[in-house]
């Protein structure tokens, strides 16, 4: 009876299966895309640098190409035109992200650039955008200013832990703008712990990680044969505990009259107002932090790669520094309208060497049946932009699309030029797309910026030498260690050397007054 039974259940489901992809293929031709295996699809070609095997099969398939990946249908966005039509113009059904189920019980679900569109999802964004807006990022530039003042004055100090000194004022600088609390050490406790947590959620949301994202039906397996959920629960415990008791000290210090700008203190303000939990809230401010501080290390870490492989444009930024700021004081974000080629070369920085080659953290999911240029894209289709690919596109950067280059942002009068259509003025696709764009894009520009425009108002960036005195060149290929969602250089070293001999006096003034400034 029980084999009779197993084998017409068989049967049902071969048939039901076989009556829906016949049911999906007679509404339209899917999109071309490269052969894969029975069961398992793309997979197996995907693993290692997919970014990279991306552009390669849009050459061959056109700007929209179709994977298999483990039975889950997925498009490939390769052009900008495609993604902005997509993503941009029809963001209500493609704005969605796919279920990954391990991520959801390590975060409980309140990590929200990883969630769903749910009504929790659209408080944390309307307040997140209320806290990191245009407008109200313009608080924040004292503290912007504050920490690259003391970047600089450490890599005078300690010049050879220029790594560990770019760290610690993403980590700081980021601290500060959420909690109001900046970081003195890269190895502060605190630091450490969030950075574990962001570890685990990136970790968690790679391609990959956990074989339940393939195989669903073991999400129904008892929880003691279900390592990954006891993982995830315990973790989630952890985490809301450390999270909740960050946003805790914040609360602290508002009601004993702290008016300081920071995220968290704008979001207690207005709690009742964005329907938010204090649990929700903690969990907010901590994605924001993750989304920040991991991101805006490994840029500037491509700008200090970008700038030992181009001695020519550090020369030309150097010839702007002068004419523009001088040598009798150090550049403030008052600045950043006068100088065009710093701007350009974070503009250049995002574009030639995203952290997010694949967007950021997750692709898109498509929530109801859709038709694109003759081709059907059902319901639940995972999108995945190629971010990487649409940086480097020559159809639209131009044949030296590989090469870095900040010209490329500036006309004929050396001032910025319109941004290349769909680009949202950025003049590169790495802060997204859509309702998932990135919320933090006007405080990481102006960080970057007045990063980018200290270290090379106060150095000349060289490369480091051996023991035989042979210069060692970074490499500009991406190392993937750790999780693959974040793309850093290969270790490297370099040599910083002040530019002329009044900057050590300069920064260490500049810091007297900023101290001053701030006791006041």
């Amino acid at each position: 009876m029980s084999f009779q039974l197993t084998f017409y259940s068989l049967v049902l489901v071969s048939l039901l299966l076989f009556l829906h992809r016949k049911t999906l293929k007679s509404k339209g031709i899917r999109p071309r895309g490269p052969p894969g295996l029975p069961f398992i699809g793309n997979i197996h070609q995907i693993r290692k640098h997919p970014w990279i095997t991306f552009m390669e099969w849009s050459k061959i398939y056109g700007p929209i190409f179709h994977l298999n990946i483990a039975g889950q249908d997925a498009i490939v966005l390769g052009s900008h035109k495609v993604a902005a039509d997509l993503l941009d113009r029809r963001s209500a059904i493609y704005s969605d992200r796919p279920r990954n189920i391990v991520t959801r019980i390590l975060t409980g679900d309140l990590v929200f650039a990883f969630t769903q569109i749910t009504p929790i999802w659209r408080r944390m964004r309307r307040a997140s955008h209320d806290a990191l807006g245009p407008k109200v990022s313009k608080t924040y530039h004292v503290l912007q200013e504050r920490e690259v003042v003391w970047l600089a004055d450490q890599m005078i100090k300690a010049p050879t832990l220029f790594r560990s000194h770019i760290q610690r004022t993403s980590a700081s600088l980021v601290m500060s703008i959420i909690y109001g609390t900046p970081i003195a050490d890269s190895e502060d406790p605190i630091i450490l712990e969030i950075q574990h947590f962001v570890d685990r959620a990136l970790g968690a949301a790679a391609p990959g990680a956990f074989i339940v994202e393939y195989f669903t039906w073991m999400q129904y397996l008892p929880r003691w044969m279900s390592g990954w959920r006891r993982y995830a629960e315990y973790w989630y415990e952890k985490d809301s505990a450390l999270l909740t008791g960050l946003f805790s000290g914040v609360q602290a210090r508002v009601d004993a009259g702290d008016n300081g700008p920071s995220v968290a203190a704008k979001l207690i303000k207005v709690q009742d107002q964005d329907s938010l939990s204090v649990l929700d809230s903690a969990w907010l401010s901590a994605t924001l932090y993750a989304a920040g501080a991991e991101t805006s290390a490994g840029q500037m870490e491509w700008f200090m790669v970008s700038m030992i492989l181009n001695p020519g444009v550090q020369k030309a930024a150097h010839t702007e520094m002068d004419n523009i700021i001088g040598r009798g004081r150090m550049p403030t974000l008052n600045d950043y309208d006068q100088l065009p080629y710093i701007r350009a070369i974070v503009k250049e920085v995002l574009r030639w060497r995203p952290v997010l080659p694949l967007g950021a953290c997750l692709p898109h999911r498509l929530s109801q049946d859709d038709w694109y240029d003759g081709y059907f894209l059902p319901k639940d289709t995972t999108v995945i932009p190629n971010i990487w690919g649409l940086n480097h596109d020559t159809t639209v950067y131009g044949s030296d699309a590989d090469t870095f280059r900040p010209e490329r942002h500036l006309d004929e009068a050396q001032k910025l030029k319109p941004a290349p259509k769909d680009t949202k003025e950025e003049s590169h696709c790495s802060f997204g797309f859509g309702k998932r764009v990135c919320v933090g894009r006007h405080v990481a520009n102006r960080t970057l910026f007045i990063e980018v425009a200290t270290i090379l108002w106060s150095f000349n960036i060289c490369a480091a030498q051996d023991e035989s005195g042979n210069f060692v060149m970074p490499s500009s290929e991406p190392a993937t260690e750790g999780t693959s969602l974040i793309l850093r250089p290969r270790v490297f070293g370099c040599e910083l050397i002040p530019r002329f001999s009044e900057v050590p006096t300069i920064i260490a003034h500049t810091m007297d007054v900023q101290n001053s400034d701030a006791t006041m």
